[in-house]
């Protein structure tokens, strides 16, 4: 299964798709007095999802086949979350890879044993309010290294625009988004892969600082990256990409689209918006193959 590019049939695998499961719905819902699921779906104009994961998962396997797109991450959006995206794994393991977001200072007995179908656990440090290197998050380190296991820190911008629109707070502390504070924690851990997002959405600089030094590091480069408008002078798409091939190489960049709900589904654009500056800068077929789907199965699918 490949999708058209400039280079031609390319093999395409999504870093970053988020499951918006009947779950994740219904935690979010909860979070705010008197809304039910249907409201909270007429307001953000997104179709609910069916109840079994496992249902929502044929919907995304029909949505990547129309693209064209062999593989995917699936984010568990909310901690607790991880039945869902386990679930709609283990019914296609040849096409999905379970994400779940973990609060780690919500755990007391390490990660549960419902995560051992878990590829990646997911850290959001300025949402839930610790820095990466506390002690409460070695344990998810730990499973890590001792399961084989990758780590996705999200540093930089934080912004749900979903929360925004139903009128749910959103009090995360950008104290904790550098990911500068990644460092000692990488080279602690230097056979865990570490996932960066959005290419450190605002901390570019720090980002590419830190996968230089640690060589464990990655980056996605999902989503419209509107972060650069943060940026001194006019950093366009194309500077983003050449940059980081200079410093990080294309064997530690993971493509991503950010995709996440329907009726829009998986986001072409983001696909087309990014392999087109990749080739605008001489971007090899074979450099290519890494940064849409080789990369993100090398370091999941062992």
């Amino acid at each position: 299964m490949t999708h058209p590019s400039p280079w031609g049939p390319l093999a395409v695998a999504d870093a970053h798709l988020h499951f918006f499961s009947h779950h994740f719905f219904s935690t979010v819902a909860g979070q705010k007095p008197g809304l039910t699921l249907q409201a909270a779906g007429a307001q953000l104009g997104w179709q609910l999802p069916p109840e079994e994961p496992e249902k929502l998962a044929a919907v995304w396997v029909h949505e990547l086949d129309r693209h064209g797109v062999f593989a995917s991450a699936l984010i568990a959006s909310v901690p607790g979350d991880e039945g869902s995206v386990v679930a709609a794994a283990c019914a296609f393991p040849k096409r999905f890879f379970a994400y779940v977001m973990v609060n780690p200072r919500a755990l007391t007995a390490g990660l549960p044993a419902t995560f051992s179908d878990v590829r990646v656990a997911c850290l959001f440090p300025a949402m839930h309010g610790y820095s990466i290197q506390d002690d409460c998050v070695r344990p998810v380190f730990e499973w890590a290294q001792a399961h084989r296991r990758a780590v996705f820190v999200h540093c930089g911008v934080l912004s749900v625009g979903f929360r925004k629109k139903l009128g749910l707070s959103s009090p995360f502390d950008m104290r904790f988004s550098n990911p500068i504070d990644v460092h000692a924690v990488a080279l602690r851990y230097p056979e865990v892969p570490i996932i960066v997002p959005h290419f450190g959405a605002g901390f570019f600089r720090e980002a590419l600082m830190l996968a230089d030094q640690c060589s464990n590091v990655y980056l996605d480069t999902s989503s419209s990256n509107h972060w650069m408008r943060y940026q001194a002078g006019h950093l366009t798409l194309r500077d983003v990409f050449r940059h980081s091939l200079e410093v990080v190489g294309c064997r530690r960049l993971l493509f991503g689209t950010d995709s996440s709900f329907f009726p829009r589904g998986w986001h072409e654009a983001v696909f087309e918006d990014q392999a087109k500056a990749l080739y605008e800068i001489g971007t090899s077929e074979a450099d290519a193959q890494a940064i849409f789907g080789e990369n993100l199965l090398r370091i999941l699918a062992a």
